[in-house]
C-alpha cells in the first residue's frame, strides 16, 4: 500500500515538474519574440542556430542585435534573479521554520539598496553601482550574523532580531542619502533603482552575476536533503548528528550570495522570495530535495513573465518591483489569514 502510494506521488511529481520545465522553455524562448521590434518564430530559430551552425543570413542585422544584445541578457537576467530569489527565500523559510520569511530577512536587500544609493550619490558608473551594492549586501548580513552570534538568546531568534536591526539601520541610511541627494539627477536615479528594473541589463551584467550565483546554488543543491533537518527543529536535528550551526552558516552564506547579487543587478525586487516558495510547497510538497530545484524553475519562469509585462504593458516601462508587489501583497494577506503554516498534510 505504502509503495503504491509512494509511486503515485513520484509520478505526480514527475508530471508536474515536466509541465514546469515545458512552461519555462516556452516562456524563455517566447520572450525573445516580444517587444517593440517583432521577431517571428522561424526567424528567431535561425538567428539562434546561426551561432552553432553555418546558416546563411536571411535576417536583418537589427534583428540579430536585438536578440543577442538586448533580449538575451535581459531574459537570462530575469531568469537568474527569479531563480536566485526564490531559492534564497525557500532556504531562509526552512531555516527559520516560517514561510513568511523573505530573502531580505537578514538585511541583504536593505544593505544592497543603501550601497547602490551611496554609489549613485557619488556619481559612480553603472558597474561600480552593482559592485558596491553587492558588497554592502554581503556586509549587512555579516553584521547581522556577528551580532546574533554574540547574543545569549535562541540563535534563530537572535538572527531574526539582528536582521531587523541591520535592515532598519541601512534603510535609515538610504533615507538619509535620498534626503541629501540632488533632486534633479541623483534622487530620481536612486528612487528608480530601488523600485527594481532590468531595463539596463547588458551582457557583462549576466557574466558578473553568474559566478556568485553558481557559488550560491551549488552548495544548496548538494545539501538540500540536510535542509530538511533544519525544518524539524534544533534538538531533533542535533539528535540526528547534524551540526546545525555549520549547516545554518552555509545556508546563510549561500542565500546571501544569491540575494545580494540579484539586488545588485536588478534593484530591489520584493515578494518573489516569499510568494514562489509558498506556491511550490502547495504544488510540489515540503521535501527540500525537490523544493529547491522546482523553486529555481518556478522563480525563473515567474520573473521572466513579470518582466515581459513590465516592458510591454505601457509605453513607459513599469519598474518590475511594482508589479511583484501587486502580485505578492494579496498572497501575503492569504498567508496571514491562513496562519502561514509551513507543514501541510
Amino acid at each position: 500500500m505504502n509503495n503504491t502510494l509512494g509511486e503515485k506521488k513520484n509520478r505526480g511529481f514527475k508530471t508536474k515538474t515536466t509541465i514546469l520545465i515545458v512552461c519555462f522553455i516556452v516562456v524563455f524562448f517566447g520572450s525573445f519574440m516580444l517587444g517593440r521590434y517583432s521577431i517571428m518564430p522561424d526567424e528567431l530559430l535561425r538567428i539562434l542556430l546561426s551561432k552553432v551552425f553555418d546558416i546563411q543570413q536571411t535576417w536583418p542585422d537589427a534583428a540579430e542585435t536585438v536578440v543577442f544584445q538586448v533580449r538575451l541578457p535581459r531574459v537570462m537576467a530575469a531568469g537568474m534573479v527569479g531563480a536566485a530569489l526564490a531559492v534564497a527565500g525557500v532556504c531562509y523559510q526552512g531555516m527559520f521554520q516560517n514561510p513568511m520569511v523573505s530573502p531580505g530577512i537578514l538585511g541583504a536587500s536593505s544593505g544592497a539598496g543603501c550601497g547602490a544609493a551611496l554609489a549613485i550619490l557619488l556619481g559612480a558608473s553603472y558597474y561600480t553601482i552593482s559592485l558596491v551594492a553587492f558588497i554592502f549586501g554581503l556586509g549587512a548580513v555579516m553584521l547581522a550574523y556577528m551580532i546574533s552570534r554574540m547574543s545569549k538568546i535562541n540563535p534563530v531568534l537572535a538572527m531574526v532580531l539582528a536582521g531587523m536591526l541591520i535592515s532598519s539601520l541601512f534603510s535609515s541610511g538610504t533615507s538619509f542619502i535620498k534626503l541629501v541627494a540632488d533632486t534633479e539627477s541623483a534622487l530620481p536615479a536612486i528612487t528608480y533603482w530601488l523600485m527594481g528594473s532590468l531595463v539596463s541589463i547588458q551582457p557583462p551584467d549576466v557574466r558578473f552575476a553568474a559566478g556568485p550565483m553558481l557559488a550560491g546554488f551549488i552548495p544548496l543543491i548538494l545539501l538540500r536533503w540536510r535542509i530538511n533537518l533544519l525544518t524539524v527543529g534544533e534538538e531533533e536535528a542535533l539528535s540526528m548528528g547534524v551540526d546545525t550551526t555549520k549547516l545554518r552558516l552555509v545556508v546563510i552564506v549561500c542565500a546571501t550570495l544569491l540575494t545580494s547579487i540579484s539586488v545588485s543587478i536588478s534593484g530591489v525586487i520584493g515578494w518573489v522570495g516569499l510568494v514562489i516558495p509558498h506556491f511550490c510547497r502547495m504544488i510540489f510538497g515540503y521535501d527540500y530535495r525537490r523544493l529547491i530545484p522546482v523553486n529555481m524553475l518556478f522563480g525563473a519562469t515567474f520573473l521572466i513573465v513579470v518582466d515581459n509585462v513590465a516592458r510591454l504593458a505601457t509605453t513607459a516601462e513599469i519598474p518590475i518591483g511594482i508589479l511583484t508587489s501587486f502580485i505578492g501583497a494579496p498572497i501575503f494577506v492569504y498567508l496571514i489569514m491562513t496562519g502561514g503554516a509551513i507543514r501541510g498534510d
